[in-house]
């Protein structure tokens, strides 16, 4: 703070306001008010036709400053420099009451030929002879000197926050700009004593603070210019005046601190104090130096918290202190070093408000995010008949119903290659587009910012391109759905900065929704330990102070859904808990709103089960879903089999196998010139090429002619191919692309081969397959199916 060139130094505490000289006998310092005493008859060195005392100014401001008060006015006069003369200080105390404007005049026109300044300390005192900063006994008025930068702006700014002065005094000095110097004036509706007083002192430090005043008004005992008394300085002679005056205005003590804390610095003005000057120690010392209200430290209560907070915002801000040890450190300063300490609620007030200047000034935290100012967090509590009485509406879901709640965490576990993130991939397509999913449904489309750390970039494009969905529903998703390729990095403290950089510039006007990670183990940042996935501290480290975090600072109502990797469990175990093989500590569990487990209950079939589990809703039943055509469907599960269905699927594998045997039998056979009927085919291959018994070889035949697999020729198209004449229901068997030996033969004119000569076999009948009726065939170079038929 540099020293001040309108008024005197601050006095020292260990000094009133008698001369030392005459310490001894103090009434030899004492100027009486005799006007017959004034003997002073040598030429003025000041200019005679300046400005002269102006008694009713005086009287003005005693009435602002002194109205309300009772004991005695220390009244200082100084010689101000620049005239080139010497004189001695001159000290008086004047009685507070009705004779106080007068005997202040008189004062002043003594002091003004005699080209010396006139000052009072702004309270009263109980003795003559003291004026220490702990003999001020009364105060009714709250001061601060502006002197330096643009005057007329720090005093709209005071006005704007703490309402209209009382009186506003110009005290006679310029600026280097030639703006006028100024004393703003707020008087109070009573006079206030003991610890009020250094109340008031800090209030008055707090406000010069705020504006960039002057600091000493810290102190009580800082003496100040009396309105209406003459100021003198490097030969110029002006009156002190008043330049606002409102007189019946007054302020509550209470009521103005409360504005006087909420108020911010004016533009311009730094809150922290220089510390680096050559009189000012450094801010290793400053956190670890007591400060005592009343101003009598080197700097004052406001200016030591000012810059103990300023120092840990700046650590938090740079990532080397998180929010909550940000926050520790400044109540510890608090604690240790303000004698008597500020409210916590003042102290919180002051952090959130210098945490939001210095982001401003900054930009947002480039190493950690603790995105909020280092506070305290609230507890909330509500009683029952809050909560019983509370109806008002839900919060809607962002994913429905309740799988994905405002500010809830999704997991969605699966064995590796089982298909998760295809299945996620198209699930977000969908909401990002605003369609449902599988059941799942969003209720708009949404925004989501997809973090992805396994496919690279060409790979990434690729399977993108390779979606399965509609044109339209890709179109809706085009700009809501952001995508990262693999990335090279973990989610620590400056990956999180990263990945909220990429967020906010991706959605820079709407918050996200929707957070994807995937997947965890390829992100994981077990904290300062550097515990793995299988740690419950290490993943509870990686969920608060990483995830959370991270979701807290871009939006904190936003979805997080979380990839991860199952470990291997019998099918026995997946049957009784599916979600005890998600990999890692179990505290993952214990954390999530909703998991997910993507699983095969059979390793041979293309179906998979999704198991659901929610905390914020009621049970889901598990889904069962396939690909199918490039596109996730769910399967009606009352088609799944319930009972031994591992051996039910062994039964159905072999029951086509015979079935593929036989069509290939049949072709084989009539390529060598034989044909069969239903019987004589059971009979002729029965416990033949993996065929079974008659009676099994009848029941596969019956399944595929009445699939349309198997037809028939019979009549005259079996007549024709030069076959015996049958009287058996069926005729001969027949499928599709059969060709049948002749008994010709053709030789190859060029190379002289002899070959066997086919002829294709057209069916002239088939079975109907809900009748059984034998039809015949409209089209027989056509093979229909039946529905229900395979190709």
């Amino acid at each position: 703070m540099s020293k001040d060139t309108t008024d005197p130094p601050e006095p020292p505490e260990d000094t009133d306001m008698r001369d030392d000289s005459t310490t001894d006998h103090p009434e030899a310092n004492l100027v009486h008010f005799n006007p017959w005493r004034d003997f002073n008859d040598a030429a003025p060195q000041i200019d005679p036709f300046g400005d002269e005392p102006d008694p009713a100014q005086i009287a003005s401001f005693m009435e602002v400053v002194f109205g309300y008060c009772d004991g005695l006015i220390p009244v200082r006069s100084f010689i101000d420099k620049g005239q080139g003369i010497d004189g001695r200080p001159h000290n008086i105390w004047i009685a507070a009451d009705e004779t106080a404007p007068q005997k202040m005049a008189t004062f002043a026109n003594w002091a003004a030929r005699e080209g010396a300044a006139v000052y009072v300390i702004p309270g009263t005192v109980t003795e003559t002879g003291r004026a220490k900063a702990t003999d001020v006994a009364q105060m009714q008025a709250v001061v601060v000197d502006i002197d330096s930068g643009d005057i007329a702006a720090k005093r709209a700014h005071l006005e704007r926050h703490l309402g209209p002065p009382t009186m506003v005094v110009e005290s006679g000095g310029v600026t280097p700009e030639g703006r006028h110097k100024a004393h703003v004036w707020w008087k109070l509706t009573e006079p206030i004593e003991g610890e009020d007083i250094a109340r008031l002192c800090r209030l008055r430090g707090d406000i010069a603070a705020k504006v960039g005043g002057d600091m000493h008004f810290r102190s009580a005992h800082q003496p100040i210019r009396v309105a209406g008394s003459v100021y003198y300085k490097n030969g110029l002679k002006t009156l002190v005046r008043i330049v606002e005056l409102n007189a019946g205005l007054e302020r509550d003590l209470d009521e103005f601190a409360e504005a006087v804390a909420d108020m911010p610095p004016a533009p311009g003005v730094n809150l922290t104090p220089d510390f680096a000057t050559p009189d000012k120690p450094a801010v290793d010392d400053v956190l670890v130096t007591p400060v005592r209200e009343g101003g009598i430290d080197d700097w004052s209560r406001f200016e030591g918290a000012s810059a103990a907070i300023g120092y840990f915002i700046r650590l938090v801000h740079e990532g080397r202190l998180s929010k909550s040890e940000g926050w520790e450190a400044i109540c510890g300063y608090n604690a240790a070093m303000l004698r008597p300490q500020w409210p916590v609620e003042r102290l919180k007030r002051e952090s959130e408000r210098l945490w939001a200047r210095h982001v401003e000034r900054h930009g947002p935290p480039l190493i950690r995010l603790d995105s909020a100012a280092p506070v305290p967090d609230e507890l909330p509590s509500f009683t029952l008949g809050q909560l019983l009485d509370d109806k008002s509406p839900m919060p809607a879901d962002l994913i429905g119903p309740r799988v994905l709640t405002p500010g809830g965490l999704l997991v969605l576990g699966g064995a590796p290659k089982v298909g998760k993130s295809d299945l996620l991939i198209a699930w977000l397509v969908h909401m990002a587009a605003g369609v449902p999913f599988l059941g799942f449904t969003p209720p708009r489309p949404l925004r989501i910012f997809y973090l992805q750390a396994e496919i690279q970039y060409h790979y990434l494009r690729e399977r993108m391109q390779q979606v399965g969905l509609p044109p339209e529903l890709i179109a809706a998703a085009r700009d809501n759905l952001i995508v990262t390729p693999k990335l090279k990095m973990l989610l620590d403290a400056e990956g999180s900065a990263r990945v909220a950089a990429a967020i906010r510039a991706a959605f820079p006007d709407e918050p996200l929704d929707i957070l994807c990670i995937d997947p965890i183990r390829n992100l994981f940042d077990g904290g300062p330990d550097g515990g793995g996935e299988n740690d419950n501290a290490a993943m509870m480290f990686f969920l608060k102070d990483r995830v959370e975090v991270l979701r807290d600072h871009v939006n904190p109502d936003c979805g997080v859904i979380l990839v991860h990797h199952t470990k291997k469990l019998s099918k026995h175990q997946v049957k009784e808990d599916p979600f005890l093989a998600l990999s890692g500590a179990s505290a993952l569990r214990g954390f999530y709103t909703t998991g997910l487990i993507l699983h095969r209950p059979d390793e041979d079939a293309s179906e998979r089960k999704l198991e659901i589990e929610l905390r914020n809703g009621p049970a889901l039943k598990p889904k069962l879903v396939d690909k199918v055509n490039g596109e996730w469907v769910e399967i009606n599960p009352m088609n799944e089999r319930l009972v031994r269905a591992e051996q039910g699927a062994k039964f159905d594998a072999e029951r086509d196998r015979k079935g593929e045997v036989i069509v290939d039998i049949l072709h084989r056979e009539a390529r060598s010139g034989r044909m069969y009927t239903m019987t004589l085919f059971a009979e002729a291959f029965e416990n033949k090429s993996g065929l079974s018994g008659q009676t099994s070889i009848r029941e596969r035949l019956n399944v595929l002619t009445t699939k349309g697999i198997v037809k028939f020729v019979k009549g005259d198209a079996a007549s024709d191919l030069g076959l015996a004449s049958d009287r058996s229901k069926y005729g001969y068997l027949c499928v599709e692309h059969m060709e049948l030996a002749t008994g010709e033969e053709a030789v190859d004119p060029e190379t002289g081969e002899v070959t066997r000569v086919h002829a294709r076999v057209f069916p002239s009948h088939y079975k109907c397959p809900q009748t059984g009726a034998v039809l015949p065939v409209e089209n027989p170079a056509v093979w229909v199916y039946p529905d229900g038929g395979e190709a």
